[in-house]
């Protein structure tokens, strides 16, 4: 068992998804000596859920209680979507994170949305079809038909607003926390020039310290590779800081 800094691992889904998307991932962190913390966000507890008024603010402050609710020197993990909260925490709490990792995802710039085009009537996404994911690059590789049918079934729409608000970023310190980048559907040799300059979703890895790993696979490596994916945190919790 790693004897680790500290043990305490943040894991934020990405869309549609809960802490359970996490199960396969939690029970190797903890085998090799690590405390995982998987969340559901708010309005994503069920498909009843109220999202009508659910924020942005609402999923940033409730990564960021459970951040500081924590020994400083977390590893905060994020999966898609969950990128973007993320490198807002970061920019909250530098202090406390110890490493950002992006799952198939990375950090906004200041100003920046992960769905800014939905119109401002919408109050949740309905996860869309499989061909429909495909069409913009969303990769399902290495789910099967029952992987499919399990995930659709436990998803839950996302609310719209954290969506498309804009995440804000100011604070300087978020640049000097050092980042992994764990690349499964866009491999790190196509990301890699993104980051220099690139879109909103890359622009801020060109200015951070960035570990790249690759884990070949579609958007959801927790479902299709777990075990790859959980020994790639354990070697982002291994490396030291700065």
């Amino acid at each position: 068992m790693a004897n680790f800094e500290n043990p305490h691992v943040v894991l934020v889904p990405g869309f549609w998804l809960g802490a359970w998307a996490w199960d396969d991932v939690v029970g190797p962190l903890r085998d090799a000596g690590l405390v995982p913390h998987a969340m559901t966000l708010p309005g994503l507890e069920s498909v009843d859920a109220d999202r009508s008024a659910v924020t942005l603010e609402d999923h940033v402050q409730a990564v960021v209680r459970l951040v500081e609710s924590l020994p400083p020197g977390v590893l905060l993990v994020g999966h898609s979507g969950g990128g973007a909260l993320v490198g807002e925490v970061v920019d909250r709490v530098p202090e406390r994170v110890r490493r950002a990792v992006y799952v198939d995802s990375g950090p906004l710039e200041d100003g920046a949305a992960v769905s800014p085009d939905l119109p401002p009537e919408a109050v949740e996404i309905p996860l869309p079809s499989w061909a429909s994911l495909e069409a913009v690059g969303t990769s399902a590789e290495g789910l099967d038909d029952a992987m499919r049918d399990a995930f659709r079934a436990r998803a839950v729409p996302h609310p719209a607003g954290p969506a498309r608000e804009p995440v804000r970023v100011s604070d300087p310190r978020r640049l000097a926390v050092p980042v992994t980048v764990i690349c499964s559907s866009l491999p790190s040799e196509v990301l890699r020039p993104l980051a220099h300059p690139g879109p909103p979703f890359h622009t801020e890895l060109g200015a951070l310290d960035v570990i790249y790993v690759d884990v070949p696979t579609g958007h959801w490596p927790m479902l299709s590779r777990p075990a790859e994916l959980a020994a790639a945190i354990i070697a982002a919790a291994s490396s030291a800081r700065g």
